[in-house]
């Protein structure tokens, strides 16, 4: 399968977990289907950014190899429904202050709104985790165009291709992507995740960042 990380993911999605995603929120299945389309690419992109410092790209494949290698992202999505889990960690640490703006964005796409749209962000969080990990580790069970490299540079630099990818498409993704620029300066990097404008990042996929392993 020749697809970017988003499209795979999507493609996976469909079968059977966005269904399931739009029974929870109370809201018609091309809805969520619109909504998850931009949802995907924002989280990738916003790791990916991270991922762009060492720093970063060092405390992502960490928590990829700690605590989500090895879970399927059905069942990690599973488990979210069930109120075994969710993303709230992950987004605070990907998204920082960005995360409100994010959701109220996202909730415009589809007619969720930013209370159903920041449930979906905490839904498909923890999935994407899951299914960098797969990516990463486990690529024989995974498809797509491309295996990262087994190592924080590889997978800063699949998610860099992945963001310019996206970035290089009409829609929403793109644009939910160019709304997280904070300073202005037409890229999205870790400057854009600077607490008030000063020097200390915010801490970027750090232990906090790391979801409980879900009961399988």
């Amino acid at each position: 399968m020749n697809a970017p990380l988003t499209d795979d993911l999507l493609q996976q999605l469909r079968a059977d977990g966005l269904p399931r995603i739009a029974s929870q929120l109370g809201v018609a299945p091309a809805q969520v289907d619109e909504a998850a389309a931009a949802a995907l690419p924002l989280l990738l992109g916003a790791m990916g950014r991270n991922a762009r410092d060492p720093r970063g790209a060092d405390a992502l494949y960490g928590a990829l190899a700690h605590d989500h290698r090895g879970l399927d992202p059905g069942n990690v999505l599973g488990t979210v429904l069930g109120g075994g889990m969710d993303g709230t960690g992950i987004l605070r640490h990907v998204l920082g202050r960005r995360e409100p703006l994010a959701a109220q964005t996202l909730g415009a796409i589809g007619g969720l709104g930013q209370d159903r749209a920041s449930m979906l962000l905490r839904m498909l969080a923890p999935v994407v985790m899951a299914y960098l990990a797969r990516r990463v580790f486990t690529p024989a069970d995974a498809a797509g165009r491309e295996t990262p490299a087994p190592t924080p540079q590889g997978l800063a630099g699949a998610l860099d291709r992945e963001e310019r990818e996206m970035r290089s498409r009409e829609g929403f993704g793109g644009g939910l992507l160019s709304m997280l620029d904070r300073d202005d300066d037409g890229d999205v990097d870790l400057q854009d995740f600077v607490r008030g404008g000063g020097a200390a990042p915010l801490d970027v996929q750090t232990a906090e960042m790391r979801s409980p392993r879900p009961l399988l």
